[in-house]
């Protein structure tokens, strides 16, 4: 073929282009000249959107986006939710440790007491002891909440980012009042739930997936077409006159797919039911901490009142069975058993007191972030 041509054909071989051309027979003269063919080529591609695929493609792109927001959401809202609840845990061991260092100066003047006793041959040795032993061991309770609140510390540090010995929140004991909650909440407020809101919206891109699934059998149409400039020379490459272009349709027809499309249809439907089912069941797991929370509430509050009044009789035990130890009537280890039953039933409530907080903060949690509307 090349003996016969008395010319080669151009190639195109990019931007610039090599093109070969040859004069006479090459057969006899052997010769040729190297020209260059510049060109700067764009292609164009575009679908025509006849049955609603590229929509519903969009539609479940930006749902599954709205959805990776809301999980974003959700895991800001578990973190707010876990520095809350460990800042007023430590609030809680700051009550625990400010009723020890106050039974330590009770328990530091009696023991004082019953050792000036001892020494004038009012008591036995074995009251001092009992007077000692309680005074160490509440001590060593006092180092164990110590360490309790240095880890509730450290917790809350890296819960915000911040290395544990640089962070330190100073001890503030006092009263620990959870907030009232609004009567009559509506239930749309769980509608504000991130990982609700993270269900629905996976639901609404899996319904969305089922229409692009149904349009792969419908025939397809892309407009393509390519435009540019080509000319032998750089300087006059951009000349109207080397101006190139072609147009053409191309179409699809999904007629021989072996069932594939009717397997993604299927799958595609089978997806949006699991989604609808984690809908519901989110749904139901929102409404069971909202009720827990609810009732937890209740009970804590009903508690803490029957712990308050038990507070009180044990500080009128204590006062009694001191006075009736002054007078001779008991030995000292009536007014440690007493001491101790008044210790523990006020921690008992330091520590319920954490725990209506804690239950108040997951109760935010499990309405999205409060009651209020907004």
């Amino acid at each position: 073929y090349l003996t016969q041509a008395n010319r080669l054909p151009e190639v195109n071989l990019g931007g610039s282009a090599t093109r070969l051309r040859y004069a006479g027979d090459l057969s006899t003269s052997g010769k040729g000249e190297t020209d260059n063919l510049f060109s700067v080529p764009f292609d164009l591609r575009y679908e025509v959107d006849l049955w609603g695929r590229t929509k519903r493609s969009i539609e479940a792109a930006e749902a599954e986006t709205e959805s990776a927001l809301s999980d974003y959401r959700s895991v800001m809202l578990s973190l707010q939710a876990d520095v809350a609840r460990n800042y007023f845990n430590l609030r809680a061991v700051d009550n625990e440790i400010a009723l020890l260092e106050q039974t330590l100066t009770l328990l530091q003047e009696a023991l004082d007491l019953v050792k000036s006793q001892y020494e004038n041959g009012q008591v036995s040795r074995l009251s001092l002891a009992q007077a000692e032993t309680e005074l160490v061991n509440t001590q060593a309770e006092a180092v164990g909440l110590h360490k309790q609140r240095g880890e509730l510390n450290n917790a809350i540090a890296v819960l915000i980012g911040e290395p544990a010995s640089d962070f330190s929140l100073a001890p503030s004991p006092g009263e620990l009042q959870p907030p009232v909650i609004a009567s009559g909440l509506p239930s749309s407020l769980l509608e504000r739930r991130p990982d609700i809101s993270a269900a629905e919206r996976q639901m609404a891109a899996a319904s969305a997936r089922i229409g692009v699934a149904k349009t792969a059998f419908f025939p397809s149409i892309s407009l393509t077409g390519n435009a540019g400039y080509a000319s032998n020379e750089i300087d006059s490459l951009f000349d109207w006159d080397n101006r190139t272009w072609g147009f053409g349709p191309a179409v699809y027809l999904p007629i021989f797919d072996a069932g594939r499309n009717s397997a993604n249809l299927e799958r595609a439907k089978l997806v949006y039911e699991e989604a609808i089912a984690n809908y519901r069941q989110q749904v139901l797991v929102a409404f069971q901490e909202v009720e827990n929370g609810l009732q937890g509430l209740e009970h804590l509050q009903r508690q803490e009142e029957l712990l308050q009044l038990a507070v009180d009789t044990a500080g009128d035990a204590l006062e009694l069975s001191n006075k009736r130890y002054r007078s001779g009537y008991v030995s000292y280890l009536e007014v440690i058993d007493t001491q101790r039953t008044a210790l523990q039933i006020a921690r008992t409530l330091s520590r319920l007191q954490g725990q209506q907080m804690s239950t108040s903060i997951l109760l935010i949690k499990s309405l999205g972030g409060g009651w209020q509307a907004s």
